[in-house]
């Protein structure tokens, strides 16, 4: 098995259930392909560098999975059957490219963590009372 990262673009005229809808329909292609999905990323609405169908904003999306090489053709026909697509890229990752993205992805969970935490600590110091 092979690692993959795919990163498309979602038009951005749809919904918030529209678009977890659309991420959600193509992680089934990769599971329903015996796909296993290491990380998603929601990037969320970004500006294009350039106007693509007349648009200048997407929704962003990244997926890094395992697969055999030919999952990576079925979810791509996925892609381009549906127009809510407007753009995507699929590559398999080399070694350094892997440790990159593990190291990105413990990098962002401790962030998320630290984050979770300090909202925690806080709330003592807040129930001061005066008397």
């Amino acid at each position: 098995m092979n690692k993959y990262e795919t990163v498309f673009i979602l038009t951005p005229v749809l919904s918030d259930a529209q678009m977890k809808e659309a991420v959600d329909k193509f992680k089934k292609v990769l599971t329903d392909n015996q796909a296993t999905i290491v990380n998603e990323e929601e990037w969320g609405l970004r500006k294009l560098a350039y106007p693509i169908q007349k648009k200048t904003t997407g929704f962003y999306n990244l997926l890094e999975f395992d697969a055999e090489p030919t999952v990576v053709a079925k979810l791509e026909t996925a892609f381009r059957r549906d127009e809510k697509v407007i753009r995507f890229l699929t590559f398999r990752l080399d070694k350094f490219a892997a440790e990159y993205a593990e190291k990105r992805r413990n990098v962002r969970k401790a962030a998320a963590e630290k984050a979770a935490e300090e909202p925690a600590a806080e709330a003592p110091a807040a129930e001061v009372t005066n008397e």
